[in-house]
């Protein structure tokens, strides 16, 4: 686990506040008619004015077989869970689209997803948008020095369960920081056990998905999008952070 010191963490924070500001840009331009492609080239022609470089065009996981992501941003609408395509789909009234950016500034990453409305969206959408963005608020002040890394996922899971909602196991969070990927992985469930303890330094992100039906999940042929198995709505909020002394600090937020 790479521990992260003033220098550091000062650039991680304009890392993170750029990536803030791309979701900025987002709500004002997500709307019934517009497609996931328009939506990836305004954050792609936003991220190069900045001088920053994104992450996600042309990644390949750990696989070098496997085939090039080929967007800037991920783009997962209604039962998508994550690592949707931003093609030529058109947004409808109604939906929900969860947008993930990562990007590289002056050699340090910033990480976030936010799962906006599409227009007017029905109360049951709105019930589980909240409990998605609560899910990730009990998972950061779960992040406190001191405790235990899979702390976060119990205080997650605890919560969606007291909301008759599940919580995908598979995919968590990750350390952060110069690298996209860095130890330690972040469940977003209960662990057997504890995981190593915070410490101040520590950065990684914290990102659970929460669908409305089971937990499982299909990744489709195209290699990337991962989809509800029983085609119940999904939706994901995730925050770069770091430990501090006073606790956990939120870097991918506008000032």
């Amino acid at each position: 686990m790479r521990l992260k010191g003033p220098k550091a963490l000062a650039r991680m924070r304009v890392a993170g506040r750029l990536v803030a500001e791309c979701f900025a840009l987002l709500e004002e331009n997500i709307k019934p008619g517009v497609t996931l492609r328009e939506l990836d080239q305004l954050v792609e022609s936003y991220i190069e004015k900045q001088g920053a470089q994104p992450l996600y065009k042309g990644y390949r996981g750990s696989s070098v077989d496997h085939p090039p992501f080929p967007g800037v941003i991920c783009a997962s609408v209604n039962h998508e869970i994550c690592h949707g395509i931003p093609d030529g789909r058109v947004l409808k009234e109604g939906d929900v689209v969860g947008i993930d950016i990562g990007l590289r500034y002056k050699g340090f990453c910033g990480d976030a997803c936010v799962t906006f409305p599409v227009g007017n969206v029905s109360p049951q959408v709105e019930r589980l948008l909240a409990i998605g963005q609560e899910a990730l608020r009990v998972g950061i002040e779960a992040a406190q020095p001191g405790n235990y890394l899979n702390d976060i996922g119990r205080a997650i899971h605890d919560y969606a369960d007291s909301q008759g909602v599940s919580v995908v196991r598979e995919w968590g969070g990750h350390g952060i920081g110069r690298a996209l990927h860095e130890s330690p992985s972040v469940s977003h469930v209960r662990q057997p056990q504890p995981g190593p303890r915070l410490r101040p330094g520590m950065t990684f992100t914290i990102e659970p998905m929460i669908n409305a039906g089971r937990p499982e999940w299909i990744l489709l042929n195209d290699g990337w999008t991962v989809i509800t198995a029983d085609g119940s709505l999904s939706v994901q909020f995730e925050h770069t952070i770091a430990i501090t002394p006073n606790g956990p600090e939120i870097l991918t937020r506008l000032a």
